[in-house]
């Protein structure tokens, strides 16, 4: 019995000296709390406003002082409760995303609800987010927003920029009103945004190529399809990914030939049909495709539709009728890059930088992934 009794009180010393361990991290964590600007200042030896311009990182401190406060923080344990601060604050903030016109089933519409997503789960610091779009390839159209939007004289901007000569008049502006602004889709780094969310477009071609030709790889023509209007393709991205392809491609498959196939920026079902028939008809020894755009399911739709079960197309993006397509075969592969999250996270960028007065990452380059029929249902497009 000696032994259980042994065995009994080391296991009650066990738990004592764990409750002890809880308690004292909760004194601790409840001390923390209750440190006052007051109680810095005294440890410091310094005025209750320089603590307080060091704990807002704001300027007229001098060096000793400021290693003083930062010293006294240090022996303190002392952890600013940035959220509860922002929160007792009580300020609304405006963004603004200036966004291309767009069609249902695209790129841009993943990011809207991304930007959603995230005004939602930030509701509670009063954040709203304004979108205005331009139309593309007309730089009057976005200038127009940009002074809509400055008028407003917004927190912060997330922008889809146009080529860097006019998008620079805006961001030059921002710069001088220190307006914190965002880059989306295209990365400029001499406006030197606050940060960049969006793939590596050139890598991305790359790898596109790279994919393409684990199944094209014996073709001697391959077709590329491009969405055009007045002899631009749609997006400064999909010019960057096209130049990463045409690299693969030139440096390990230089016989095959890419054949090009524009079609009109907008058109309807019939007369994108009419062009793929004549195409395809002229082409017979085009098996393989790849847009580097959300489109693909242009294609796509057309080869379901005319049982061409020998013709597939590569493309970009989990919209909805390129992930059915891709369910079929009529797609072979779909490269996604998570506009959905780059939404969000451009949301969360100015939230964290403008609200909470953290340091952000200036470029965040999103996953290259390659999804089949076999793995798109298990995407999840919300994991954040």
């Amino acid at each position: 019995m000696s032994r259980y009794y042994t065995f009994y009180f080391l296991s009650l010393c066990v738990r004592t000296i764990g409750v002890l361990f809880v308690i004292l991290q909760c004194k601790q964590i409840f001390m923390n709390d209750k440190i006052r600007i007051k109680d810095i200042a005294v440890r410091a030896g310094v005025s209750v406003g320089t603590v307080d311009r060091v704990l807002h990182d704001r300027p007229n401190v001098s060096k000793p002082s400021r290693a003083k406060v930062e010293k006294a923080l240090k022996e303190m344990q002392y952890q600013p409760n940035v959220y509860a601060s922002a929160l007792a604050y009580n300020k609304s903030y405006t963004f603004y995303l200036i966004i291309p016109v767009h069609e249902s089933e695209a790129y841009w519409e993943e990011i809207e609800q991304g930007v959603k997503k995230a005004m939602e789960i930030r509701r509670d610091f009063n954040i709203d987010v304004k979108t205005v779009y331009y139309e593309r390839f007309n730089n009057d159209s976005f200038n127009e927003k940009c002074a809509q939007c400055m008028a407003s004289n917004p927190d912060g901007v997330i922008i889809v920029p146009v080529d860097i000569e006019t998008t620079s008049v805006f961001t030059d502006e921002l710069h001088k009103r220190q307006i914190p602004f965002i880059l989306l889709d295209s990365f400029m780094p001499d406006l030197k945004p606050l940060s960049f969310w969006g793939q590596d477009s050139f890598c991305s071609g790359f790898f596109a190529a790279k994919m393409l030709m684990l199944i094209a790889s014996k073709e001697k023509r391959i077709m590329l399809l491009k969405q055009m209007k007045d002899g631009h393709v749609t997006s400064k991205q999909q010019a960057n990914r096209e130049v990463g392809f045409r690299h693969y491609m030139h440096d390990h498959f230089p016989s095959i030939k890419i054949i090009e196939l524009h079609v009109p920026f907008k058109a309807t079902r019939n007369e994108y049909d009419d062009i793929l028939k004549e195409f395809f008809e002229q082409n017979p020894d085009i098996h393989h495709c790849i847009t580097l755009n959300s489109k693909a399911h242009i294609v796509g739709e057309y080869l379901l539709r005319n049982n061409m079960r020998d013709i597939q197309i590569m493309g970009y993006d989990m919209v909805a009728k390129n992930a059915e397509c891709l369910r079929q075969g009529s797609i072979s592969f779909l490269i996604a890059q998570h506009g959905y999250q780059q939404g969000y996270c451009c949301v969360d960028t100015l939230f964290r930088a403008i609200v909470l007065k953290k340091k952000v990452q200036p470029i965040n380059y999103m996953p290259i992934e390659l999804l089949t029929k076999e793995n798109v249902d298990f995407y999840r497009r919300t994991q954040l």
